[in-house]
């Protein structure tokens, strides 16, 4: 007896009737992945005293909620407390003792003709790259509608809006002693509208492009000037601080009795500015903050709008810290903590769902590669930062480095008190900060932020210290070669 399997007898069936199966679709190839747009969002001079990074009298809103899906690096420190050394480090990957930018009128290509900055690298692999406002350098408010030190090779499209913030200087409430920098304690609570300050129309600027290109991956950066001084916002953000709420940094007599004198950028401590008048600068500080912030929620909501948050990552930076009146500092310019350290918030769909916390320490020169690597782009080999993607990931995750902070002070204009130069280096590590002063010659800095978290206590000098201090140096000096200068 013939055994016919069932196939051989669906056969037979087809054959006989003259009916002839359809052959089995292919599997079809997955889709590829929709690539990563960036959205890269800059606040001008912003420390973390804001409600987003725990300081619950500053209102961030919106930095709140984009906090939901990211990861918060509590301990992001900047290379260089200066707008345009900090930015070309972040922007070229490199640290600023390669980019040979010290000051804000020195542009990164005369020592990096060939460099290919991070908004470049997307432009150059396809990208629509655009930006509006200040994401190289610009002075404040003198450059406002201009392109500042900006980098033509960087982008496609550069809008460079000015508005009442820039029109109506002359209203600017100024306290700022002459002796000092021009108008670090200034300030105005505008008539008007959002979308009239300049930074409004910044967010109007990048959310059309947003709109018009939208379809194609794109790396768009949002530059905001504020709460850089004049410290500038609507009126109804002022309202958010009556003066009775606003306090001023603890102080304490003996805080410059064992801290070198070239530490200090504001001499006299304060620039001898009263209390009261130091509380209206602070609130004008915080009610440019939580005016940011607002245009930073036109940006999210516009991602919402167009269905784009699923697919694009959002890093929102400053380009360092900022002062108001921590060791009787204001603005930047120092190595303490208050100034070194910068908000770093990192969204990247799929990999931050959920919102958590780094404490990890981290560099702004980190952010490049971090970019690169998540969106597939091959990066420039040499590139001086490292990925962040396993503290994106996993933000506890192992991770022992320290972090380099560091400025150089000359004497002249701009530094009316400097006598010499002064270079100043930090490295921070978990614990400590230390701090050379033209390698040691004019100070050492040492802080305990277990023991000490406010700077009132130099340690360099303390002999139960002096192992620590000598560890220290040799990590601080394998991170340059010594200056002969």
């Amino acid at each position: 007896m013939k055994v016919f399997s069932l196939a051989a007898a669906v056969c037979a069936a087809a054959l006989a009737t003259g009916f002839v199966a359809p052959r089995p679709a292919r599997p079809t190839a997955p889709a590829p992945p929709k690539k990563y747009n960036v959205l890269f969002i800059a606040s001008d001079d912003l420390n973390d005293d804001m409600g987003s990074f725990g300081n619950p009298l500053v209102k961030t809103p919106n930095l709140d909620q984009l906090l939901k899906h990211s990861v918060r690096f509590d301990r992001a420190y900047n290379q260089y407390p200066l707008c345009g050394p900090s930015r070309a480090s972040l922007l070229t990957g490199y640290r600023p003792d390669k980019t040979g930018v010290a000051d804000l009128t020195t542009q990164f290509r005369q020592a990096l003709p060939n460099a290919v900055t991070l908004p470049q690298l997307f432009k150059n692999n396809g990208y629509f790259s655009g930006r509006s406002g200040k994401i190289f350098h610009y002075g404040v408010p003198r450059d406002i509608g201009t392109n500042g030190l900006d980098d033509s090779l960087s982008w496609n499209e550069r809008v460079n809006p000015y508005g009442r913030d820039k029109v109506e200087q002359a209203k600017i409430i100024n306290v700022t002693p002459k002796r000092a920098l021009g108008s670090a304690l200034a300030y105005l609570a505008a008539d008007g509208t959002d979308e009239e300050q300049t930074d409004g129309m910044v967010a109007s600027a990048v959310i059309k492009m947003m709109k018009t290109h939208h379809k194609d991956p794109f790396f768009l950066a949002a530059g905001f000037f504020r709460p850089h001084c004049p410290y500038v916002a609507p009126k109804k953000y002022f309202d958010m601080y009556p003066l009775s709420s606003i306090k001023l940094p603890e102080e304490r007599a003996d805080d410059w009795a064992d801290k070198p004198a070239a530490a200090a950028y504001t001499t006299p401590l304060n620039w001898d500015v009263p209390a009261e008048q130091r509380r209206e600068a602070t609130r004008g500080y915080y009610a440019s903050i939580s005016f940011m912030d607002a245009q930073v929620g036109r940006l999210l909501h516009a991602l919402d709008s167009l269905k784009l948050r699923d697919n694009t990552i959002i890093v929102f930076w400053s380009d360092h810290g900022y002062s108001l009146g921590q060791h009787g500092q204001w603005m930047k310019e120092t190595l303490f903590e208050h100034v070194a350290r910068t908000p770093l918030i990192v969204s990247v769909p799929g990999v931050t769902e959920k919102g958590s916390t780094s404490s990890r320490l981290v560099e702004m020169v980190d952010i490049y590669p971090t970019l690169a690597q998540l969106c597939g782009l091959k990066a420039p080999t040499d590139l001086q930062g490292t990925s962040l993607l396993p503290l994106l990931q996993k933000p506890a995750a192992t991770w022992q480095r320290p972090a380099y902070t560091q400025i150089l002070r000359v004497p002249g204009p701009f530094w009316p008190e400097v006598k010499k130069r002064l270079l100043g280096r930090s490295v921070r590590t978990e614990r400590y900060r230390y701090t050379e002063w033209n390698e040691g010659a004019d100070g050492l800095e040492l802080y305990d932020y277990q023991t000490d978290p406010n700077e009132f206590h130099n340690l360099a000098h303390n002999p139960a210290q002096a192992a620590r201090v000598r560890e220290l140096a040799v990590l601080l000096h394998k991170s340059y070669t010594p200056d002969k200068k």
